[in-house]
């Protein structure tokens, strides 16, 4: 492999999750032959560039296919600057936004019962048990995205890694597909459940290995019909996206923009936000009439194009 400096500093989910919990000044990613600096600025991103990186954000964010292995790769083989994080931070809250505009009347539905079941200190409410059941599959990638954050750092900057990762998601996603008896519920969420599902979250923390597949082909494996477990996956993304994003928004407001990086951070959540939305509307309405096969041949595919070299 050629000695080439990337300059692009992934971000994506699972890469925010991480750095949400870095208490240290920003650090230098670099393995033998790729360095990738962070800068909070970024480089001299174009508002074109903001766009087309947000809509691979909201995108990828939601489809089984990784966002942080898309943001990886793209980039790397288009040889653009880096964004910066305070671009990929505004971006991740344009996909918070898309989710929480979907799910606005789940969430404050779930929200509610989880609040009258401390109060009664009961759990017979089924809106109640999935409420507490997403706190609790969010527990482990929390976990292990505290101790095994220098690890994965060492991932992100890596684009052979993020595509072999790939391969990692399309398997998945077959196995989800072939063992899955798809006859649960979502309701039928039990704590046990979550924890697994959260298990296979907490593993999305690398790049390439897609935080929604793996969600999703869990609950299949568990037995969840698709739709059911696809729902679960998204509603299960909002804490994160929430803790990793508000806590890099902090670090943007205290660094301070001018007017030019607030056009490109503008556009750049616009077009997240708006992708974002069409893509979990567009998974939902595809999940009940088609299995995941497609998701998984495109992972394998572009995996392998970048593996060999096809790609470079």
């Amino acid at each position: 492999m050629r000695a080439t400096k990337l300059r692009y500093a992934p971000s994506g989910l699972d890469y925010t999750l991480v750095r949400a919990f870095d208490k240290r000044t920003l650090a230098v990613l670099f393995d033998a032959d790729m360095i990738a600096p962070f800068v909070p600025g970024g480089g001299n991103v174009t508002l074109w560039q903001a766009i087309l990186l947000g809509i691979l954000q909201g995108t990828t964010e939601f489809l089984p296919v990784s966002s942080s292995g898309h943001l990886v790769i793209v980039p790397y083989l288009l040889a653009w600057p880096d964004p910066g994080l305070t671009l990929n931070a505004i971006m991740h809250l344009g996909t918070l936004v898309a989710i929480l505009a979907y799910f606005w009347s789940d969430l404050w539905r779930l929200a509610h019962a989880a609040l009258v079941s401390l109060h009664r200190r009961q759990l017979d409410d089924p809106d109640a048990r999935l409420a507490w059941a997403i706190v609790v599959a969010t527990i482990p990638g929390v976990v292990l995205g505290v101790l095994l954050q220098d690890f994965f750092e060492r991932l992100f900057g890596m684009p052979r890694a993020a595509a072999g990762f790939l391969l990692g998601t399309a398997a998945l996603l077959i196995i989800g597909e072939y063992l899955g008896k798809r006859e649960l519920p979502i309701k039928a969420m039990s704590f046990g459940h979550a924890v697994c599902i959260g298990l296979a979250q907490a593993l999305a923390i690398v790049p390439g290995l897609s935080r929604s597949g793996s969600t999703i082909a869990a609950g299949l494996m568990l037995g969840y019909r698709r739709e059911d477990a696809t729902r679960f996956s998204f509603l299960l993304s909002v804490p994160i996206v929430l803790g990793g994003g508000l806590y890099e928004l902090l670090k943007v407001v205290r660094a301070g923009l001018g007017v030019v990086e607030l056009q490109i951070l503008g556009v750049g959540f616009l077009a997240s936000a708006v992708t974002g939305y069409f893509a979990i509307a567009g998974l939902l309405l595809l999940v009940r009439r088609r299995s995941l096969w497609p998701f998984a041949f495109y992972c394998a595919t572009f995996g392998l194009l970048v593996l060999t070299g096809v790609l470079a």
